[in-house]
């Protein structure tokens, strides 16, 4: 067994390991396996939400609510990635961890006993704060419990975790969907999440609890609670008022504007907005990466759903492939060998993302083959796993241990604060040009139509691959000169 040498740093039971160790090897084994499941069950939750929705939608008659059910997940999620951020950094992640996953189970068991989209919503904003809570502890658990040469491997495993639900999240969502009810994909998860729980405690507690340093259990920091308070807020309030499209929703969406704002710039790092270079710019990125991705991604299962007919097993295999090429590109970044040309794969990856979410609407037009998002798709997942991988190494490269908790929160913030405002801005564009009628569309239909409004759906691709593109010009600005 790898000899272990205690260190007295404050943060408990630090070790140092063997160079020879591994993420899988004796000493890192069960954390790096708990920590991984931990994923894996949220990424299966993921696929398979992305499957059941557009039934769930239409089941609830909320499908012109269909981003919002998308956008309260990240919406809520904002608050629990500051609250984990401070609460890590000062008494450690395992607090955190294990009430996020208690919030995400509860999340899903409301979502699944709903009777309105507005109670589905809620649940899926319960979730948002429990994923919240856990992808910053986990983050943080990664920058304590493991050495810098094994962290890139931990992030493709992370990533690598995602290829079996993507392959087997939407066939097995969307049996589930047709023969026993949209509403057994969330009701089946909350179950599994015992045994990664029951695995990595122990391991955690070891490796990584505690404050960085002895006796530094400081209080919260109240002013970054109220700022993540404002964000969550006014990120909702902005969201609704993008639903709405009325006058009088100029309001609640210039009061959720007046929130954002100043708790944006409060909790990003000085410069996130104009793209300074060093961490800004990492953050930034991380945020028009995954903000133009998820937006778009979210529209795919019901656009072939409602245009051209596909079920929904069908529906969310279209996005099945991309879980692989997403694995295989993380594990690219993660080869020593590429470390001097990170960014100039987090370039390609941009691009790949811009082509990818601008060819999906292509399958509007009837006489393109319905298999086209599939093959766009791959190649999207690709580049997101060059970038999105590759955001999370820099980031810890550039974070002291005593800032690894804020700066993740940061990171995350900015994913999630760029999901829901793309998707608020593409919900918006999807109501405005009549998306919300295609509930009636049915599966016939869709197969001898041209389909309902297909421009919704165009104003929702074209607008994030521009997005996409503006992150291409991003990662020129990742590192100080």
């Amino acid at each position: 067994m790898a000899a272990l040498e205690r260190r007295d740093t404050g943060v408990a039971d630090t070790l140092v390991d063997s160079p020879e160790d591994t993420v899988l090897g004796r000493s890192y084994r069960a954390l790096s396996i708990g920590i991984v499941s931990v994923v894996l069950l949220i990424a299966f939750e993921a696929t398979a939400v992305g499957t059941a929705m557009p039934v769930a939608a239409r089941q609830l008659g909320g499908v012109s609510l269909y981003a919002f059910a998308f956008s309260g997940y990240f919406t809520t999620s904002l608050f629990g990635m500051v609250l984990s951020g401070q609460w890590s950094d000062r008494r450690g992640p395992v607090g955190a961890l294990t009430t996020g996953i208690g919030a995400f189970a509860a999340g899903l068991v409301v979502a699944g006993t709903a009777g309105t989209m507005w109670m589905f919503i809620v649940g899926r904003a319960v979730q948002g704060f429990g994923g919240g809570l856990v992808i910053v502890a986990l983050y943080v658990v990664v920058g304590r419990a493991y050495p810098e040469r094994l962290r890139a491997a931990i992030m493709a495993a992370f990533a690598a975790s995602w290829v079996v639900p993507s392959v087997v999240g939407p066939l097995a969502a969307g049996a589930v969907t047709e023969h026993l009810g949209w509403r057994w994909v969330f009701l089946g998860i909350p179950v599994l999440v015992v045994f990664p729980l029951g695995l990595a405690l122990p391991q955690i507690r070891r490796r990584a609890g505690g404050p960085v340093e002895a006796g530094a259990v400081a209080a919260l920091d109240r002013r970054r609670i109220r700022l993540a308070l404002g964000i969550s807020l006014g990120a909702g309030l902005l969201q609704y008022a993008a639903q709405d499209l009325r006058w009088i929703s100029l309001l609640p969406g210039a009061a959720g504007a007046a929130l954002l704002v100043p708790a944006v710039l409060g909790l990003l790092p000085r410069g996130t907005y104009r793209a300074a270079r060093g961490l800004p710019s990492v953050v930034l990125l991380r945020g028009v990466a995954a903000g133009s991705f998820i937006a778009a991604e979210s529209f795919v299962p019901l656009m072939l759903v409602t245009q051209r007919g596909l079920s929904p097993t069908l529906a969310g295999l279209s996005l099945a492939a991309g879980g692989g090429t997403w694995a295989l590109a993380s594990w690219v970044q993660s080869r020593v060998r590429v470390e001097p040309y990170r960014e100039r794969l987090m370039t390609v990856g941009m691009v790949l993302v811009a082509a990818a979410v601008a060819a999906a609407p292509s399958v509007l037009v009837h006489s393109v083959p319905a298999w086209t998002p599939a093959v766009a798709w791959a190649f999207g997942c690709f580049g997101m796993g060059l970038v999105i991988s590759s955001t999370s190494v820099l980031l810890l490269q550039l974070s002291a241990p005593e800032e690894a908790g804020a700066n993740s929160a940061a990171l995350q913030i900015s994913d999630a604060l760029a999901n829901v405002v793309l998707l608020a801005a593409a919900g918006a564009a999807f109501a405005t040009l009549g998306g919300g009628s295609t509930a009636a569309t049915t599966a016939a239909q869709a197969t001898t139509a041209s389909g309902t409004h297909p421009a919704a759906f165009a104003a929702v691709f074209l607008p994030m691959a521009g997005v996409a593109l503006v992150g291409a010009w991003v990662t020129t600005r990742l590192r100080e000169r």
